[in-house]
């Protein structure tokens, strides 16, 4: 039997009024701050992004003022939070907002769409939270309720049965209030329609699920199994001089933007030391002494770095990397691992 879609909409709505969270980005409607919680809280419990959303609006209180901001300036607010594609993303989407915007969010979806690193479900959330636009917004939560409720087997990560939730989620909109329908569907997900144990005798929706009259609540969403996390081992080098140390701004790759430690990824057959005097090389530097001095340990979403950090004596010509004094450390982006062992180093130095 079909689920109620009249019955969904209202139960669902009245849940929502009744049980949602009291969030600092549910207290405005003002579309710059609805498009930085989006970003921030893209695969981000929305616990850990909350602090972060107030520091960066506080930092950037408007889109024109995180449009002349640095990029160093965005990814030091941002350190900390993971992810920092989507902190150049943002940046980037508020200076394409000013500069074919006039500074103003386009009460658009098509516009959204097509500012830098905003997609169909951001361009979806803001467009319906701000602007009231009829336009789904389907991220991980509100496909695992719809996979549920519609009981659908197919793997939603991928179609048909990726379309197939997007068309149910376009159907089921409220015509009304659209903004709030769609942070309904996410709150659900969220809090009681959970990945594992899902909370059924708690949930509005329970009498139209299909999957829990069937039993097969936990089973669902179906998505494609995940692969195993590769270990990358790495070295990287503690090098001071006085009051400053050395570090090395990325330019590409994972933390792109940010400044480390010297170091990397070992190549195969190398050991650490090895691969210590390649990096140091790079920079014009010779190693003088080498001294194991903590481990590294560090998952990410698709790797896991394991080796360690060395205290370094070096000598030579510095290149493609600078001397940072300590007192300026607090106001540079820095891998939050380099970061910590940094920390630990200046403190026992």
């Amino acid at each position: 039997m079909e689920p109620d879609r009249a019955g969904i909409r209202r139960q669902l709505l009245d849940w929502y009024r009744a049980q949602k969270r009291d969030l600092p980005f549910r207290r405005t409607k003002d579309p710059y701050r609805i498009l930085v919680a989006e970003f921030l809280l893209q695969r981000t419990r929305v616990k850990a992004g909350v602090p972060y959303y107030e520091r960066f609006r506080a930092a950037f209180p408007t889109v024109r003022e995180l449009a002349a901001a640095t990029e160093a300036d965005v990814l030091r607010v941002w350190e900390g939070l993971g992810f920092y594609g989507r902190a150049r993303n943002l940046h980037r989407a508020a200076k394409a907002i000013v500069a074919r915007h006039g500074g103003e969010l386009p009460a658009d979806f098509e516009a959204l769409d097509a500012l830098p690193g905003v997609g169909e479900y951001t361009a979806g959330a803001v467009g319906s939270i701000a602007f009231g636009l009829r336009a789904p917004a389907v991220d991980g939560n509100v496909a695992r309720v719809l996979a549920r409720i519609f009981r659908i087997e197919d793997d939603v990560s991928r179609n048909p049965g990726k379309a197939h939730v997007r068309s149910l989620a376009q159907a089921l909109i409220s015509k009304e209030d659209p903004g709030t329908w769609n942070q309904a569907m996410m709150e659900l997900g969220a809090t009681v329609c959970i990945p594992r144990a899902p909370r059924c005798p708690v949930c509005p929706l329970s009498g139209e699920c299909l999957a829990a009259a069937a039993g097969v609540q936990s089973t669902l969403p179906v998505r494609a199994a995940k692969r195993a996390v590769p270990i990358t081992r790495v070295v990287f080098a503690i090098v001071q001089r006085g009051e400053s140390v050395l570090l090395v701004r990325r330019t590409a790759g994972l933390h792109a933007g940010m400044y480390g430690l010297p170091g990397g990824d070992l190549r195969a057959g190398e050991n650490d030391e090895a691969a210590l005097r390649r990096y140091l090389k790079a920079v014009g530097l010779r190693s003088l002494r080498i001294q194991p001095f903590a481990p590294v340990r560090q998952s990410f979403s698709h790797l896991r770095w394991e080796g360690w950090a060395f205290r370094c004596r070096v000598a030579g010509h510095l290149k493609g990397a600078d001397w940072i004094p300590v007192v300026r450390l607090a106001r540079v982006p820095i891998v939050p691992i380099h970061r910590r062992i940094l920390g630990r180093a200046i403190a026992q130095a």
